[in-house]
């Protein structure tokens, strides 16, 4: 398999864009976390990894969203951009996650790329304003993987995201990228209408067909004005794509990505490991792009380096987080997570103003966090990776406490082994 998929990499991809990934995010990424290991012990904090939401404008209107997609248009503009990248490569950091709204709408997206080529981009797409021509600039860029989301089937592309075509636009997009030999990924928010669909072999075969190199789970998360609880996962379809990814690791050519587990199988949050945080489209900095409360912004006037270090609000957050469950907080404890902003004085970093209201009025949603279901690594690679890259950086062994996790109660009179009937009225089970 590995072969296999060393063989894709070298003819279906540039070997240009091969060779950046490997110095860049490949020798350079590893180095940001070797730092990163060597502040913690020094009792020092900067995040080896920055997830940045660069403008928060998009064109879709998607279920769970939590971005003011809606709202006056706001971006982060070049030259703050440079200083936030440039101040964080100061520190070791060489990857960059870059998000929405959707990144592709800030006028000066392509020129960030080309200021910072010593730095790789992760860009979390609809692919909607992927042309060939931005394909090909891409290509000569050379230091930028799209990540394009893909939703479920046609008709369930759709209603998740709120508009009509959006799946063949999208897969027009990742041709375009495919037939400029770009290092292209696709992602997708499991829930239950496109479990079915999409965590399955198929699907992944048909990706591979395609030329994708890599894809992404990740677990629909209850946030925003309107959250739609009814598309969350249950506790044993969690269970199903963690076994899913595992297994597919092992056997196809594509490289499968999860943040949610270690090595072990062990669950883990990587705001709370403080692997990574997120900047918003206003430039504060929030523990994650779900969780918008903020203390501190990129516009302070101290160097990032110093408001990572002395932020309080963040230290406590990683603390509250790592003791009450190796899960998701704002999926299990919404209550908690709004205590503490509270108790923090949090500012509410959305444009409408009611993020402490949406929070208040959350339940409590099972996680990825299934103790006793832990299923390790199978892929040598990825264990390796993941113990000397991913892993909870001792945030778990010094704070978290057992007897501090909630599981979560299934409503009364519902099954918790039973999926919820989705907004397409779509029965959905987990694989076996």
């Amino acid at each position: 398999m590995y072969l296999r998929l060393a063989k894709r990499a070298l003819l279906e991809t540039d070997k240009r864009l091969v060779a950046k990934f490997m110095w860049l995010m490949g020798f350079k990424g590893l180095r940001s976390v070797q730092k990163h290991k060597a502040r913690l012990k020094r009792g020092e904090f900067f995040p080896p990894f920055l997830y940045i939401s660069v403008i928060n404008s998009c064109n879709l209107r998607c279920q769970g969203c939590w971005v003011d997609v809606s709202a006056k248009q706001s971006k982060i503009d070049l030259d703050a951009m440079d200083r936030m990248l440039n101040e964080a490569k100061a520190m070791g950091n060489a990857f960059f996650g870059i998000l929405g709204g959707e990144p592709f709408m800030h006028a000066d997206i392509l020129e960030i790329f080309r200021r910072h080529q010593d730095a790789y981009f992760q860009v979390f797409t609809n692919g909607h304003f992927i042309t060939d021509e931005v394909a090909k600039e891409l290509r000569k860029l050379g230091n930028v993987t799209p990540l394009i989301s893909i939703e479920g089937t046609e008709i369930i592309s759709d209603v998740r995201r709120g508009r009509g075509g959006v799946y063949s636009k999208s897969m027009e997009g990742i041709h375009n990228c495919v037939n400029n030999k770009l290092l292209t990924g696709v992602c997708t928010s499991l829930c239950q209408s496109n479990f079915d669909d999409l965590l399955r072999e198929e699907w992944i075969d048909r990706l591979i067909e395609m030329g994708v190199f890599y894809c992404w789970y990740h677990g629909y998360r209850v946030v925003g004005p309107v959250p739609n609880p009814d598309l969350a996962l249950t506790p044993q379809q969690q269970l199903a794509v963690r076994k899913f990814v595992v297994e597919m690791r092992v056997k196809k050519p594509i490289a499968i990505i999860d943040a949610y587990h270690d090595a072990d199988g062990n669950a883990l949050c990587p705001a709370a490991t403080g692997f990574t945080h997120h900047i918003s489209p206003y430039g504060d900095i929030e523990p994650c792009p779900v969780i918008q409360f903020a203390k501190e912004s990129i516009h302070d006037e101290r160097p990032l380096r110093q408001v990572f270090n002395e932020s309080e609000y963040l230290r406590d957050f990683r603390e509250l987080a790592a003791k009450n469950t190796r899960g998701c907080i704002i999926l299990e404890r919404p209550d908690l997570l709004s205590d503490f902003a509270k108790e923090h004085e949090a500012k509410d970093t959305t444009v409408r103003k009611e993020a402490y209201e949406e929070l208040d009025a959350l339940k409590s949603n099972p996680s990825q966090y299934n103790p006793g279901n832990e299923i390790p690594e199978k892929s040598w690679v990825y264990w390796l990776l993941k113990k000397y890259a991913f892993h909870d950086y001792g945030a778990y062994t010094k704070h978290f406490q057992m007897e501090n996790w909630q599981p979560t109660i299934p409503a009364e009179g519902a099954d918790a082994s039973a999926a919820p009937a989705n907004l397409v009225q779509l029965k959905v089970d987990a694989p076996n």
